[in-house]
């Protein structure tokens, strides 16, 4: 084991720092109420059902085979189909605005995030590495009010790229003059986050907010980031394999 401090933090972004389902769910809800056709639907069929659509299209955004915009009909036309199958493109697109609208004042932090974020900006460089596009993140970070809070932000948009393709870390290393054996990755996606990170020698910390199985029982878990305390211990005393 090497017994180098820990002095920089990876995170992700989405449903570890950001809390994306919550926001997801609360806005298809607000979303459902305004639409006849989906009255009485459960919002959780319609968020996993959104959350399949965004697991299948934003891969193919992120490599360019499909635009955002695109992407984003595509999947709330299929959203819409099973509950209004007379549906148009512009039925579609109407709902994406509705939805949108709802979704960026609704959107919130992880329960406990920004404190988490704010006590370790003074002993630790912070760095974002996010499976999506640049502006968004940027400016969800600036909404969330963790922008000034992180050194740098990787984003697959601008590495080319998804996690846990090793070059995106490894341009998060770079971009924060830090070797693997003193770095941290913190994350909620088992694939993307932990094994991305095995792969390069940082050791992963997985956000586990939903009770599921942990494949490596050698792999650290957090289920929360509360109390501080706590998390602020684990990565303190982190040390990479």
């Amino acid at each position: 084991m090497d017994n180098s401090a820990i002095t920089t933090i990876l995170f992700d972004l989405d449903d570890t720092l950001f809390d994306h389902a919550g926001t997801a769910r609360a806005a298809l809800a607000a979303t459902a109420a305004g639409r006849a056709a989906l009255h009485g639907v459960s919002v959780e069929d319609l968020y996993a059902h959104y959350s399949e659509l965004l697991e299948e299209l934003h891969p193919q955004v992120m490599t360019g085979r499909i635009t955002y915009l695109a992407a984003r009909q595509e999947r709330f036309a299929r959203l819409l189909a099973p509950y209004e199958p007379a549906a148009s493109a512009a039925d579609a697109a109407q709902l994406a605005e509705q939805h949108y609208g709802h979704y960026q004042p609704l959107r919130r932090p992880v329960a406990g995030a920004l404190a988490l974020l704010q006590a370790l900006k003074p002993a630790f460089k912070i760095g974002i590495v996010t499976n999506n596009r640049t502006a968004e993140q940027r400016e969800k970070l600036r909404y969330l009010g963790m922008g000034e809070l992180v050194d740098a932000l990787i984003t697959s948009e601008d590495v080319g790229v998804l996690k846990p393709d090793p070059l995106i870390y490894q341009v998060a290393l770079a971009r924060l003059g830090a070797r693997p054996a003193e770095t941290v990755m913190v994350g909620d996606n088992w694939l993307a986050d932990v094994v991305g990170a095995l792969a390069v020698g940082i050791r992963p910390l997985w956000l586990n907010r939903t009770g599921a199985a942990r494949p490596l029982a050698h792999v650290a878990e957090i289920t929360s980031f509360e109390p501080l305390a706590e998390v602020l211990c684990q990565l303190s005393n982190a040390k990479a394999d």
